[in-house]
């Protein structure tokens, strides 16, 4: 054997090496789905030796692989001659590998990125494809954990701590919204405003906690009557608000005394004590003469006051 021949050994031996162990997956596939190359990575992460798999239809060695999705990427691989990727955002995993990393330890799966290369012989004909599998878990997991903590924030500054409902800020985004609905579409849109009766009183007999468990129970009781497309939130303190669209005073009102008989049959166990309470509520209907959203809101209020004054513990529409 000639030096030149040795040389040419050593070297395709070092480069099989460095294939084999190597911390990517590499698969090479010919035109058929034959598995011709299963280099260290792809063997260590399924239990599958290159014996195992070799010259074996990819499909028959991992009847989980989408196949019909997978021939069309391979198709385009070979047909335009061009590489085709696909990210974990796309698909999470190609192969199903367990995780075993201790960082990101809470995932199943590997998650996975894929380049699908085309390999030309010496006539520039495609005749194989090479697939390179990379780990991307830490990766991906990090990028989930980040999603996961900012729509914690988005809801957390949209949300009402204690109940749960929209906070004002974000309710009145809302209102004001539907109100240059109704000057577009002219569509029926009524407001309530509802705050708990003799609140005071509750705080000062059983404390401030027992206030926070009436209210909490109030909001609970309010969502409890609504559709998906009703928007209610805390409006302050014991006071809440509820948006219903393509409603009349007339459903409103129906929507109001629903809610008010649930309230007065409703009860708050605290400590030793069963709390019942009332609630009072006020409609306003959206018209042309209600020029914006505040003075909606100044509306609905208007009717909250007469049912006060009436005795509370009932609702009461307020036209202008």
């Amino acid at each position: 054997m000639t030096s030149t021949s040795k040389d040419f050994l050593n070297e395709f031996h070092w480069l099989m090496d460095v294939l084999h162990n190597i911390d990517v997956g590499l698969v090479v596939l010919d035109l058929n789905l034959h598995i011709k190359l299963w280099n260290g990575f792809m063997q260590n992460h399924s239990a599958k030796t290159s014996a195992d798999v070799l010259d074996e239809c990819i499909f028959d060695v991992f009847p989980e692989l989408p196949e019909a999705w997978f021939r069309r990427k391979l198709q385009s691989v070979t047909v335009l001659h061009n590489a085709s990727f696909t990210t974990w955002e796309q698909r999470p995993y190609l192969f199903r590998f367990k995780n075993y990393r201790p960082v990101t330890g809470a995932a199943e799966h590997m998650y996975q990125n894929c380049t699908m290369l085309p390999l030309t012989d010496a006539r520039g004909q495609v005749n194989h494809v090479c697939l390179i599998v990379y780990d991307v878990t830490e990766v991906a997991i990090n990028r989930l954990q980040l999603q996961k903590a900012n729509a914690q924030l988005h809801h957390i500054s949209r949300t009402d701590g204690l109940t749960g409902l929209l906070n004002r800020k974000t309710w009145e985004q809302s209102l004001r919204h539907e109100f240059k609905r109704f000057q577009r579409y002219h569509h029926a849109c009524s407001l309530i405003m509802f705050d708990i009766d003799h609140f005071k009183n509750i705080n000062d007999s059983f404390g401030h906690t027992a206030g926070d468990e009436v209210i909490r129970r109030t909001a609970a009781t309010l969502l409890e009557g609504l559709r998906d497309s009703d928007v209610a939130g805390r409006y302050g303190g014991e006071e809440f608000a509820v948006i219903l669209v393509d409603t009349d005073a007339t459903g409103a009102r129906v929507v109001a005394e629903r809610l008010r008989t649930r309230i007065e049959a409703a009860s708050v166990p605290f400590e030793q004590h069963v709390i019942n309470f009332t609630i009072s509520l006020g409609i306003a209907e959206l018209s042309p003469k209600i020029t914006d959203s505040t003075m909606w809101i100044d509306t609905a209020d208007r009717g909250l006051y007469n049912a006060k004054r009436s005795g509370r513990n009932q609702s009461s529409v307020y036209h202008l």
